[in-house]
């Protein structure tokens, strides 16, 4: 069961940072070069307790959808979302945010990812060559989309 922890400091408030994250608009733009788009469920605005989204993607050459629902919420410290419907045997993403001075400007962004793949040793080997790698760099770009987006909208208020 592969897991991946990410943290980012963002310079921003809590909430802001929070609403990003559950952003469908921005998770979209973040992950525009695998063409996934929310084609069900959710599919614009925040996400929100019990709500869920189907995403559609590329990648490694196919078109995978992916169900997840939003299964945990306590606004603005913590989410998850966890797949219903798609290719895992399991995935569950927690999202966890909390403020990184006493200022309130700065906020402590940190991921939780883990998964389950199919197909029991295939999958932990195409885990091992492929996914880890894979998963990471997307959590990645879409928390410097995050940070990016974050940081400029204070600035411009």
């Amino acid at each position: 069961m592969p897991k991946i922890e990410l943290t980012t400091l963002i310079s921003a408030p809590v909430e802001r940072v929070f609403d990003l994250a559950r952003s469908i608009d921005l998770h979209m733009a973040s992950t525009s070069h695998t063409g996934e788009r929310a084609v069900a469920g959710v599919t614009s605005g925040l996400l929100g307790r019990g709500e869920q989204v189907t995403w559609r993607a590329k990648h490694f050459g196919i078109w995978h959808h992916l169900t997840s629902r939003i299964t945990e919420y306590d606004r603005p410290l913590h989410f998850r979302d966890s797949m219903v419907r798609g290719s895992f045997r399991r995935l569950d993403h927690d999202h966890y945010f909390e403020p990184a001075d006493s200022s309130g400007t700065q906020t402590l962004m940190r991921d939780v990812f883990d998964f389950t793949s199919p197909l029991g040793l295939f999958g932990v080997v195409a885990d091992r060559l492929l996914l880890i790698r894979h998963f990471r760099a997307l959590l990645i770009r879409r928390n410097q989309a995050i940070k990016e987006t974050a940081e400029s909208e204070l600035a411009r208020s």
